[in-house]
């Protein structure tokens, strides 16, 4: 998925950053409220980490107009401050989980894939496709004949693709779930991941609806 980090201390971004790109999932870090609220308007992402206390506004600011718009986008608030009044005001605000700084990165990863399956519609951690066993928050997937291993890339395609249920997901879906603001995106990348998830999950595993885009099949 492609999240948005909203954050502008240097060392605590960076960390976040190499973290959250190194599970494969795309990122676009913003250091100001200016550019977090014209990034979180102008991308369709799928989680936002927000800091509070930013240098030309507040962090609560950005979630409530969000709130305010319709926007479901699932939000983490990343904060310093761990009074019980500062997460109520968060939480009343619209966050979907609150991080206390310094946090565990792992717990902040276990955190991530909890709010986006509950954005996805689907609260479960272990999905079946035919007979296959995918545990998403381990990112484990079991078949009769052993574990089955992906890439963060192929972990970040499968994503998007179980999180939407039922659907058809289409190219730039996949896209913007893979790329961040400058990436240079290839015109068959997507294609090539589908192939290599057909080629570990099975052929019949992700469907092809001609011309709109890819489907997970027999999920359950």
């Amino acid at each position: 998925m492609r999240v948005l980090l909203v954050e502008d201390d240097d060392t605590l971004g960076q960390a976040v950053r190499d973290h959250v790109l190194a599970s494969g999932h795309a990122l676009d870090w913003m250091q100001t409220a200016e550019d977090a609220a014209l990034a979180a308007t102008s991308v369709s992402y799928g989680l936002i980490l927000l800091d509070l206390r930013l240098p030309d506004g507040s962090g609560l600011d950005i979630l409530a107009k969000l709130r305010l718009a319709k926007n479901p986008v699932p939000v983490i608030i990343l904060t310093a401050h761990d009074q019980i009044s500062d997460r109520i005001e968060g939480l009343n605000a619209g966050a979907d989980d609150y991080l206390v700084k310094p946090f565990n990165l792992d717990e902040l990863t276990a955190r991530m894939l909890a709010v986006s399956r509950r954005y996805g519609g689907n609260s479960a951690s272990v999905l079946h496709v035919g007979d296959l066993e995918i545990k998403i928050t381990e990112r484990n997937i079991l078949s009769p004949q052993g574990e089955i291993i992906l890439s963060g890339r192929e972990w970040a395609v499968l994503e998007c693709l179980l999180h939407r249920s039922g659907a058809i997901v289409s190219k730039p879906q996949i896209e913007e779930a893979l790329y961040a603001f400058g990436s240079e995106i290839e015109s068959n990348t997507v294609e090539v991941y589908i192939s290599r998830l057909r080629k570990k999950l099975g052929s019949n595993r992700i469907s092809t609806v001609r011309g709109v885009g890819y489907k997970i099949e027999d999920k359950t």
